[in-house]
């Protein structure tokens, strides 16, 4: 169920704190944007740290925290955006989003602005809560060892976690989403499938041959597509999708299912009357649940939110219902 609630406390003796990625932000900019937004809010002086290639944000935020921050701006791309909510899991403060990068997917799954800084800043310091629910993630690697994560939006193994370990960082930079193109028909052309047991809420192990899993807690990505069209942030469960495509055909029908069906016919009441019409295609399925268990016959590559988490010869992901608070828009305010 969704929460709104204002961040309780006399302004002056709210603190906030700036989490930002020096690569990915003009600071001069965020600062400036920051301070008006503070001071119109009468919050006292906002406390910055910054993140580097060692550390993404786990460990500014929880200095961050430690400092006596009820709220946590996360400024830089996804990557910084993950870290940040990562190291606020139980905590009491709220995370808000002052999007950079090419994803920006969880601005994107709570239809945030993407490009108004501004305005960014100004639902950060006059907004309202939101609570969101957080998946954590068990990685099982080959040597056995296990690290814990959370992330925001997609945990992906196969096609996606291929594609991203195969595109060239500089040009992500540079052209943003355009640079996974290349990898992509790389990715699209390997044949390596997935030889999977999974189990989902303790219903039983099944077994699947699949090019790629997907287990999102929200499900729109750049482009307006919509990969997991019944995934939604707030309501204690994950969709998880099955991509098992038979050659071109089975290609063909995928992208009819994302892009024709989800992007455009779902939008309308018409069209969502002619989805109901269509056959579901064996070259792709769709689970929910709250917790799944996943083994691989062998190590495969796996990413979160847009970063590659190395291999994985098993995962746990499992939902914390409402576990992070994000600062979204007063309804009916200018964006």
């Amino acid at each position: 169920m969704t929460e709104h609630r204002a961040t309780s406390g006399p302004p002056s003796h709210r603190v906030a704190a700036v989490v930002y990625n020096p690569v990915k932000v003009d600071l001069a900019a965020v600062k400036a944007e920051i301070a008006s937004a503070e001071k119109s809010a009468g919050w006292a002086p906002t406390l910055w740290f910054e993140t580097t290639k060692d550390d993404p944000g786990q460990g500014p935020t929880a200095e961050a925290l430690e400092a006596g921050a009820i709220m946590v701006i996360a400024a830089g791309g996804d990557g910084t955006v993950r870290a940040v909510a990562e190291a606020m899991y139980d905590s009491d403060a709220s995370l808000a989003l002052l999007p950079s990068g090419t994803g920006n997917l969880l601005a994107r799954n709570l239809n945030l602005p993407l490009d108004d800084l501004a305005s960014s800043a100004r639902t950060a310091f006059a907004g309202l809560d939101r609570r969101i629910d957080l998946p954590l993630i068990d990685i099982r690697r080959d040597d056995q060892s296990i690290s814990r994560h959370a992330y925001l939006v997609m945990a992906g193994l196969g096609l996606d976690a291929t594609m991203l370990a195969n595109t060239n960082d500089a040009a992500k930079d540079k052209v943003g989403w355009l640079a996974y193109v290349g990898a992509l028909g790389g990715a699209m052309l390997d044949q390596n499938q997935l030889h999977l047991h999974y189990n989902v809420d303790g219903t039983g192990n099944r077994s699947v041959h699949a090019h790629t899993i997907i287990i999102g807690n929200c499900g729109s990505l750049p482009g307006n597509v919509l990969l997991l069209p019944d995934a939604a942030i707030d309501d204690e469960m994950f969709e998880m999708v099955l991509l098992r495509p038979r050659g071109l055909v089975g290609w063909v029908q995928i992208t009819t299912k994302i892009l024709w069906e989800n992007g455009l016919l779902r939008r309308t009441e018409v069209g969502r009357k002619f989805m109901g019409l269509a056959k579901e295609v064996r070259a792709l399925r769709y689970i929910k649940g709250r917790e799944v268990v996943l083994r691989l016959e062998r190590p495969h590559e796996i990413e979160l939110d847009g970063d590659t988490f190395g291999s994985a010869l098993a995962l746990k992901i499992w939902i914390e219902p409402g576990a992070l608070t994000v600062r979204v828009p007063v309804p009916g305010s200018p964006s």
